[in-house]
């Protein structure tokens, strides 16, 4: 297991993550959930015994209860609070009212405090907004951030499924007001799915922002079980993320020889595609079976050739979308200069 800093920070938190949408069993979240204590607590071990010391859950995961049973598996297994890096997220509803969700000073100075009760902790390793907010100015969500940070609650600060604008604007109110700048960004990325890179990942290069993916397999699609639209499992019952399956299915089809050439499985291959990009800090991963847990485990050992890497990257990338077509064709007019001149270094 390597370890990554988050950001710009000297926090350095493992290369997987593990997941918790799939503690506890309410919520809008419970078709992908499902687990009690016991099954938690084995999770976690196996998680913690193989070097992931970053753990990742939410207060919307079944209704509150994934915050619960993951404060409660710290405590069962015996875990240093200071060796685990314990993060959350808040904006989703938590009630019917209208002050019940959102990015407002109110709801998350309210959900703070409910999600260090349910965590039984004093503090939040890395609080992030699990959404956008546009009924909210960014000002207030920011100087709200920045007051939990000074109060103690609140370590590191992050943003999830946010656009690249919105973080940009956020990062400079931070800057301007001299206040807590994200450090971290939780997004979907995967080889059916690298949306991101057209303008997110840019942006997170250039303003040192950690990546933490969400869903590397695609809500199980990358493990190949529902290739052809066959299969059981989670993604009949909650079809997400979306998949385009006639692209999808090419990219499955070019990672069984690269599978097969390592003995290992599908879903391994798709999470090493992910950790050998040079943006991500953090993959999460998510499991209901201790088998499932030890097969994304065993990605971090899987090292791909630059020929694997390669076609993985043929069949997998985005299509030329304008203005980055028309990046590439003027950045010839630069780009030669700058490798002259890191040649001549």
């Amino acid at each position: 297991m390597r370890y990554n800093p988050l950001g710009r920070t000297g926090l350095f938190v493992s290369e997987l993550c593990l997941g918790t949408m799939t503690f506890g069993s309410a919520g809008r979240f419970a078709a992908i959930a499902g687990l009690g204590q016991d099954e938690a607590d084995a999770l976690m071990k196996g998680a913690i015994d193989a070097g992931v010391n970053f753990i990742d859950t939410a207060n919307v995961y079944s209704a509150g209860q994934s915050e619960e049973i993951t404060g409660q598996a710290i405590r069962n297994l015996g875990l240093r609070r200071e060796d685990v890096v314990l993060a959350t997220k808040a904006f989703g509803t938590m009630g019917d009212g209208p002050l019940d969700s959102g990015a407002t000073r109110g709801h998350l100075m309210d959900q703070v405090k409910a999600s260090l009760k349910r965590l039984n902790t004093d503090h939040i390793d890395l609080y992030q907004i699990h959404g956008w907010d546009a009924a909210t100015p960014i000002e207030e969500t920011v100087r709200a951030l920045d007051d939990l940070v000074r109060q103690g609650h609140v370590r590191y600060v992050g943003v999830s499924n946010w656009a690249a604008w919105q973080i940009a604007k956020a990062l400079g109110i931070a800057e301007r007001s001299n206040a807590t700048r994200f450090q971290s960004v939780q997004s979907y990325y995967t080889l059916v799915g690298r949306d991101l890179e057209r303008e997110l990942v840019p942006m997170m290069q250039s303003e040192g922002l950690g990546l933490m993916v969400w869903s590397p397999l695609a809500g199980g699609y990358l493990s190949g079980k529902y290739r052809g639209g066959e299969g059981k499992g989670r993604r009949e019952a909650f079809t997400f993320p979306p998949v385009d399956e006639t692209r999808g299915n090419a990219v499955l089809d070019a990672m069984d020889p690269i599978a097969k050439a390592h003995d290992v499985s599908v879903a391994q291959i798709a999470l090493a595609w992910l950790l050998h990009q040079p943006v991500v800090t953090s993959v999460i991963i998510g499991a209901k079976r201790p088998d499932q847990l030890d097969d994304n485990l065993a990605a971090v050992a899987i090292d791909l050739s630059e020929a694997e890497l390669r076609a993985l990257d043929e069949v997998s990338r985005l299509a030329p979308e304008y203005p980055g077509w028309m990046f590439g064709m003027q950045g010839a007019y630069r780009g030669k200069w700058i490798a002259q001149s890191r040649h001549k270094g």
